[in-house]
């Protein structure tokens, strides 16, 4: 359904140009400004030679009607810096880097997806020096969602420091939580937080967050524009040396902040002691989240079983409108759901795997316990019944996953401006 507003998009990285091809493909918006900031190659020819070549997804031709198709993009003017994509009206601007200076209202544009990665602080001021997310509202746009988690200055507790006016979502998890009369500022997360949420959400409303004593997650993620495809030099100052070096020949330990972000969309999780923690791998897209739980168990209930774990996964995603959680038998490889739309997240329940045990807890090394009731207790040790699980949730990190869900939060929002 064609919407006669215009969206502009901040950046044409990775997730810049796939939010592109999205919104290209499902014909929401008649017209399109995409902010590069620079001059691209020589002409406008390299733009549209970059937008219709994609080395993870193929052509944009073939990605919108398959292999029997023709090139989309048309009507090129260089002096306009315009082109057609398949019926939709694309401008490109190639002079501002700065949000302030873009000039959003000349083109009439008053929501804009930001795509850069570089503007994420939402108590920055506007006439920031290098630059502010808030200069996007400056330069007239009403409503800015961000294609990453925000980042305040560290010390800040990111739920009390968050400026009223911004917000942090995850559609189908909090989607809700946006509220059109005071935000103007929204963040998507980020696509390991957004598989990690459909993964946490069914097990919160299942089991309950007292129930679910601690949580850890390692996400095998797939390489992305940050890294480097060979070794080089640190920058001055730089503390995490694996950052520099190269991801075509190496596994690397990283961080993620899935964590922090995480508790924004999911308020419950303050109450689970939570660890989250990234590896990268050389491949081009198509991510992987491990997740391991550890459950308290009913003292007259039966233990948590594999099968029950799977069937909490089921019935979430038969009860899901969106079918942003799927859940599968079949054996998958990362492959396999790249490109794959809608699914934030995918459980591999072939792979879910259960374990019960007696954790033994000796009160008297317990800090907190009153020494004067110690005394009185039969048995001073005590034995608790844990399952820990292990949950396998496959995600494409960039258009299948992310980029998708990233589309569906610009148009809602867009449908009630």
């Amino acid at each position: 359904m064609e919407n006669s507003m215009t969206l502009g998009i901040n950046g044409f990285g990775r997730i810049g140009k796939l939010t592109l091809w999205r919104h290209i493909a499902r014909k929401e918006f008649s017209n399109i400004i995409v902010n590069v900031g620079r001059n691209i190659g020589t002409s406008i020819e390299d733009i549209a030679h970059y937008t219709e070549r994609d080395s993870t997804y193929g052509l944009l031709q073939s990605f919108l009607y398959g292999y029997d198709s023709k090139p989309v993009i048309r009507d090129l003017d260089e002096e306009k810096g315009t082109m057609s994509i398949d019926g939709v009206s694309v401008k490109f601007l190639r002079k501002a880097r700065n949000p302030a200076d873009i000039g959003w209202y000349e083109h009439d544009t008053r929501i804009v997806v930001d795509t850069t990665g570089q503007f994420l602080d939402p108590t920055c001021e506007p006439d920031h020096p290098k630059g502010s997310i808030r200069g996007h509202i400056e330069a007239g746009a009403e409503k800015v969602i961000v294609s990453a988690p925000f980042k305040i200055d560290r010390g800040t507790d990111m739920r009390k420091g968050m400026p009223e006016d911004a917000v942090t979502t995850v559609m189908g998890v909090n989607d809700n939580d946006y509220d059109p009369r005071r935000h103007k500022i929204i963040s998507n997360a980020s696509c390991t937080t957004t598989c990690l949420a459909h993964m946490i959400k069914p097990l919160i409303n299942a089991l309950g967050p007292t129930r679910i004593l601690s949580a850890s997650m390692a996400t095998v993620h797939a390489a992305t524009g940050s890294q480097q495809v060979l070794d080089r030099l640190p920058k001055t100052g730089a503390k995490d040396l694996r950052k520099n070096r190269s991801i075509i020949n190496n596994i690397i330990l990283t961080t993620t902040g899935a964590a922090k972000a995480l508790r924004l969309v999911i308020p419950e999780m303050e109450q689970i002691g939570f660890i989250a923690e990234s590896v990268r791998v050389p491949t081009n897209s198509g991510s992987l989240i491990i997740l391991v739980l550890n459950i308290q168990e009913e003292i007259n209930g039966e233990s948590i079983r594999r099968e029950a774990i799977n069937d909490i996964y089921r019935q979430a995603a038969e009860d899901d409108p969106k079918e942003y959680l799927n859940y599968t038998d079949t054996q998958n490889v990362s492959g396999d759901i790249v490109g794959l739309p809608k699914a934030a997240s995918i459980i591999e329940g072939h792979e879910t795997h259960t374990r019960t045990a007696e954790i033994t807890i000796d009160l008297k090394k317990v800090p907190g316990i009153e020494k004067n009731l110690i005394p009185g207790l039969v048995d001073s040790v005590i034995r608790i019944p844990v399952t820990q699980a292990v949950i396998y949730g496959w995600y494409d990190n960039e258009l299948g996953s992310y980029t998708n869900m990233l589309g569906d939060r610009i148009v809602s929002i867009a449908e009630n401006m």
